[in-house]
């Protein structure tokens, strides 16, 4: 109750208006939000946790898009890699691989090319069987 708040997801402290066309590779950190048009690749700066990226209905994106959570109703033209969770919402229109973790997808988004799922599954646990003593002393014999 009186505790820190923990920040899940940024706010968005960044945005490209809608007039806006950049050509070039972004990285930022916290949220950003586009409506205009970008041709380069988006990534989160230094694999920040908590960035997020909007689409808007009118923008575009023509390269890779790699941040944890991402946000979608325009257009994008490349693989988008999300290392949380992905919203597909009903305008998206997405040419290129989804990789994600968990993701939320409505009804009008369309998607050409692969959706693959990256949950990271725990590892396989392992047994290491422990001999008793006795068991142990028999074998090198030293019995007694």
């Amino acid at each position: 109750m009186f505790g820190r708040k923990h920040k899940t997801v940024s706010d968005i402290d960044t945005l490209i208006g809608s007039d806006a066309v950049i050509t070039g590779d972004i990285q930022f950190s916290g949220g950003l939000r586009v409506d205009g048009r970008i041709c380069g690749n988006i990534a989160a700066a230094g694999g920040k946790p908590h960035s997020l990226l909007v689409l808007s209905e009118q923008g575009i994106v023509e390269g890779k898009i790699k941040v944890p959570y991402v946000v979608i109703n325009g257009t994008v033209r490349g693989p988008i890699h999300s290392a949380e969770n992905l919203e597909l919402q009903p305008a998206a229109k997405i040419t290129g691989d989804i990789f994600y973790k968990t993701i939320k997808i409505h009804q009008g988004a369309v998607v050409e090319g692969k959706m693959v799922c990256n949950e990271t599954s725990q590892p396989e646990k392992l047994i290491t069987y422990v001999a008793p003593v006795e068991e142990t002393k028999e074998r090198n014999g030293n019995v007694g």
